[in-house]
């Protein structure tokens, strides 16, 4: 089982930035795809970004490419979403997930299909 907890969420304004982490236990076995998803209120759970623990290799939803960034710090086993510019439609609760060893390589297709553990969440609210 892996263990995923999120934080860094909280309240800005639009322009704004935040940075979330997901302190993970992932990374203490071989390599896998990890990501993050969001999901706003009455809407489908939508993949960000991910990436590969194995070689760095990231995908980003369109929506999202240019203002955040996904990454890795093996060492203190944790993944990261540096979120710039944000607008009111980021609004969501944020989820870090892991797929399971043996999947391969991360897809550009980030689906929740291809995840399967998942941390429980971390708020992030854009006033206009």
């Amino acid at each position: 089982q892996v263990q995923l907890v999120e934080s860094g969420g909280g309240s800005v304004q639009a322009g704004g930035s935040l940075r979330l982490s997901c302190a993970t236990s992932a990374y203490l076995y071989s390599s896998r795809c990890m990501g993050w998803f969001r999901q706003a209120p009455g809407k489908e759970r939508e993949g960000v970004a991910n990436i590969y623990t194995g070689g760095g290799n990231t995908n980003y939803a369109d929506s999202v490419k240019g203002r955040f960034t996904i990454s890795q710090d093996i060492a203190k086993t944790a993944l990261y979403l540096e979120m710039n510019n944000l607008k009111p439609e980021d609004t969501a609760m944020y989820y870090c997930a892991a797929a399971k060893i043996g999947r391969g390589s991360c897809l550009p297709d980030i689906s929740p299909h291809h995840f399967d553990f998942w941390g429980q969440g971390t708020q992030v609210t854009v006033s206009s």
